[in-house]
């Protein structure tokens, strides 16, 4: 398979970001294991209970510093906003003004419990993928962030349905499926599927 394939509900990449792919892989399998580990480390620092309680996740540069984390080491745009347009999200000039709105809302809903501790993440885990606000890596950035608001209000992390979203397949599909169920209002399938 192609180190750039495009399959349904994966963004695009320009060529500028293309170019921007820091180790030299030939296949789309060597670029998800590769991205994986960097992944892996990433989890470990966020979901560190040092790190865990001493950062706020509700705050702008944790955003770009957790993506920059997670993919460092792949992507030289990494926890740098997009400045192109996307299949999904929105235009990339209102990405500050729309993550604002979003942090400032979960703080809200935080502080006043709003929402049950779940549905909270996952509700900030939706509009952040709706938001869109990195080249790529969107739904794991957002995935992480969800987990991190859970572990925050002593909640376990999601499961996201036991697989590995990133590949094609029937789990990547009722994901999908989920987060435009959560676009159409209805955030129901997206809590159970993160739980699941």
């Amino acid at each position: 398979m192609s180190l750039f394939t495009e399959g349904k509900g994966n963004t695009p990449l320009s060529a500028d970001e293309r170019a921007d792919l820091i180790p030299n892989l030939a296949t789309k399998e060597e670029l998800n294991e590769w991205e994986r580990q960097n992944i892996l480390e990433a989890y470990a620092w966020a979901l560190a209970p040092n790190n865990l309680r001493r950062r706020d996740p509700l705050a702008e540069p944790y955003l770009r510093d957790l993506h920059l984390r997670m993919f460092d080491q792949t992507w030289k745009w990494a926890g740098a906003y997009r400045t192109t347009e996307k299949n999904i999200g929105v235009p990339h000039h209102e990405i500050r003004e729309r993550l604002a709105a979003l942090l400032g809302d979960a703080r809200y809903w935080l502080e006043h419990g709003t929402y049950a501790p779940d549905e909270l993440a996952v509700r900030f885990h939706h509009r952040l993928v709706f938001i869109h606000p990195f080249a790529n890596g969107n739904g794991r950035h957002a995935r992480l962030m969800a987990d991190v608001l859970a572990q925050r209000q002593d909640r376990p992390v999601f499961t996201w349905g036991g697989a590995d979203l990133v590949r094609a397949g029937n789990f990547r599909r009722r994901y999908i499926d989920a987060l435009q169920a959560a676009d159409a209002g209805d955030v129901g399938p997206l809590l159970a599927f993160a739980r699941s």
